[in-house]
């Protein structure tokens, strides 16, 4: 029998995607074993999910985090070894240039230090209540915040395979953020998909473990494109978690020559066949 990974689970809805994984952990069609559910919100309705099924459940306001930052910004307390340029350097979130960075614009900064203080405070908790539970990865089911470089950094810690996942409602790289059915079905496009991908340090950035496509047929609606997406998300989710269980992920950086001589270098998702499966 294959060893059971442990995953811990982060939503801020209604958790359909923790569903499907729920429900694969339970059948034994992944090798995996939910050890908590987290979330940034309390109303989050896929809390009452995980307690149905006797996973503990946990929650981060990060609104009330805000709220605190706005009361009194002068005595909010960020993580002692949180370092604001580190993850200002690194958060492709805020692709400034360091002219920008650096410049008098005395607003832009607050309004960036303040952003990235109360996320860097939350997440800060985030690690604290996780770190009650040994997991091997991380997988966000509906998670609608972007982690910074902070908490990226040390949850994937030494290891060469990233421990974030995370499933998006379109065929990355195209149409990243939060609306990504809604940014398909108006662009007219004839296919829609999900992704599920690596987190990064950009907004779904990482790289692409897998996919799924469906057609988007004359005459079908928005709900339409919605359906067939969960549908499919509901699939692919848990077969690239079996996929991260048995070993048979590997990322590695592939180089090519653009057309006008730049050399680019990017992060990739190997699959290793299951004859040479790293995990056991």
């Amino acid at each position: 029998m294959a060893r059971k990974i442990k995953i811990g689970a982060l939503i801020s809805g209604g958790g359909t995607n923790l569903q499907s994984i729920i429900d694969a952990s339970e059948s034994g069609e992944i090798d995996a074993e939910i050890r908590f559910v987290g979330s940034d919100n309390p109303e989050a309705s896929g809390l009452a999910r995980a307690k149905r099924h006797g996973i503990d459940a946990f929650v981060v306001d990060y609104r009330e985090i805000i709220k605190k930052y706005k009361k009194d910004p002068g005595s909010f307390q960020t993580p002692g070894d949180f370092n604001h340029g580190d993850v200002l350097s690194k958060w492709a979130l805020f692709p400034l240039s360091q002219d920008q960075k650096t410049d008098g614009n005395e607003d832009r900064k607050e309004r960036m230090a303040a952003f990235i203080a109360t996320r860097v405070a939350a997440e800060a908790m985030l690690l604290e209540k996780m770190g009650a539970y040994s997991v091997d990865l991380i997988v966000l089911a509906g998670f609608m915040r972007n982690f910074t470089p902070y908490f990226i950094d040390r949850v994937n810690g030494d290891e060469s395979l990233p421990r974030i996942m995370n499933i998006h409602p379109a065929l990355l790289p195209s149409f990243p953020g939060v609306d990504g059915y809604g940014d398909t079905f108006e662009y007219g496009c004839k296919v829609g998909g999900c992704t599920v991908h690596f987190v990064d340090y950009g907004e779904d950035s990482g790289p692409v473990i897998g996919q799924k496509a469906f057609s988007i047929l004359p005459g079908d609606r928005l709900e339409d494109v919605r359906k067939k997406g969960l549908e499919l998300e509901w699939a692919l989710y848990p077969e690239c978690i079996q996929l991260y269980a048995e070993g048979r992920l590997k990322v590695t950086k592939r180089r090519r020559e653009s057309r006008d001589g730049q050399k680019k270098r990017r992060s990739i998702v190997e699959m290793i066949p299951a004859t040479q499966k790293q995990r056991g």
